[in-house]
């Protein structure tokens, strides 16, 4: 029996799916993510959910470098899954916390 294998999706723009995917390892490091939450928090947007927190400018606000070139022009669809498995990783203590922006309703 063969268990789940997640298929492999070729990454078209590869220098700009790694800034965004270095931008989003930098907001949830130790020394930004309680930063990272605040600005979610204040954003209005839910924790899951990538694409209105790239339009709302969340990134930029905590990553000086993404700000000069822009979150929501990187975005790729294969960042979802990585930016989602991120999220789950947050410690314990902060998600109780942030819990209102780890609700699913």
């Amino acid at each position: 029996m063969v268990g789940f294998q997640q298929a492999a999706i070729r990454i078209e723009k590869e220098k700009e799916f790694e800034e965004l995917k270095g931008a989003i390892d930098r907001s949830f490091g130790s020394e930004r993510v309680e930063e990272f939450l605040k600005q979610v928090r204040k954003s209005g947007a839910r924790i899951r959910n990538l694409e209105a927190l790239l339009a709302r400018g969340v990134f930029e606000k905590v990553d000086g470098t993404l700000a000069k070139l822009g979150a929501q022009n990187l975005y790729q669809a294969q960042m979802r899954e990585f930016y989602l498995s991120q999220v789950e990783e947050v410690a314990p203590e902060l998600r109780a916390k942030f819990q209102q922006l780890y609700r699913y309703y």
